[in-house]
């Protein structure tokens, strides 16, 4: 029996009950509420696509199962469909096989070979080590779930789902990355490359309450330039000091939250090399298409 023998397929519905069966296919679930964390988790799918491409093209032995989600359209309805043999072209094509038999659409059916531009992906997964990689929808259908509904979700999966490991490129196009690239100038003990990740100036203009302000100053901009001067020795003088350690770690990004289109306070989970967990929240601001780390949030 394949992977999506044992999950599930398909897209939400409105007014149906919790679980939809089918005839020789897999349950399909469907949690109320989800629709913001939904969105989140396919962006982060797309986000961490790299991840997929570079082990589908040299898979380890770990890695024993590849499937990538799809956005299949047909008229106004729309469902997320999972596709097994998968491959790729050097223009962002993907290529795969339906892997679960659609339950609203008509313009495919199981088994069919389909091709899928790179803004119709919607998740990937990887089984590796008997843990799920990727899977960000199917975390999210499976936070809704409680008590016996879990329980069978878990059992007929038969996977590890765990907090995972989120594998965003660790550049400043996604405030996730950008606090990768301070996280990887710690580890490099390089305080001036440190520095760089950081946006003294929004740090500043927090702490003087002007957040709403980020894009009309023309007074105190003297203060604002000093007040980010003093963070920047103090975060320079901190450093001196010692440097943090994320040698071994881990990293999941679970949620953002927006306080504007420039401005967000991302969660980081941490899961050390002694199995101990950490959370962390940071600001994050972007300037030009630019993300750069602030301060933790409380």
């Amino acid at each position: 029996m394949s992977f999506l023998k044992k999950i599930f397929g398909g897209g939400k519905k409105q007014d149906q009950p919790a679980v939809s069966k089918r005839k020789d296919e897999p349950d399909v679930y469907h949690v109320n509420g989800t629709e913001e964390r939904m969105n989140f988790a396919m962006e982060k799918a797309r986000l961490t696509l790299g991840y997929f491409k570079k082990s589908l093209l040299a898979p380890t032995p770990n890695q024993l199962y590849f499937s990538l989600k799809a956005r299949i359209g047909d008229g106004e309805k729309v469902e997320h469909i999972w596709l097994t043999g998968v491959s790729f072209d050097d223009s962002n094509i993907y290529y795969g096989k339906i892997g679960n038999e659609p339950i609203d659409v008509r313009t495919v059916k199981l088994g069919q070979e389909v091709g899928i531009a790179f803004e119709d992906v919607s998740d990937w997964m990887i089984i590796e080590n008997g843990r799920l990689i990727g899977g960000y929808t199917i975390r999210v259908l499976r936070e809704g779930l409680t008590g016996a509904a879990l329980e069978n979700f878990d059992r007929s999966v038969g996977v590890l789902i765990d907090e995972g490991v989120d594998y965003f490129e660790h550049d400043f196009s996604t405030p996730e990355g950008a606090i990768l690239c301070l996280e990887d100038a710690y580890d490099a003990k390089d305080i001036d490359r440190a520095e760089t990740c950081k946006d003294f100036e929004a740090e500043a203009l927090m702490m003087l309450g002007k957040l709403d302000n980020l894009k009309h100053l023309t007074d105190n901009q003297d203060i604002v330039d000093q007040t980010a001067e003093v963070i920047r020795l103090s975060f320079r003088k901190h450093l001196h000091e010692g440097f943090p350690s994320f040698a071994g770690v881990t990293r999941t990004f679970p949620s953002r939250e927006f306080v504007n289109k420039d401005l967000c306070i991302v969660t980081e989970v941490c899961r050390h090399p002694n199995n101990t967990k950490s959370l962390q929240r940071h600001y994050v601001s972007r300037k030009n298409n630019v993300w750069r780390v602030m301060s933790l949030a409380e």
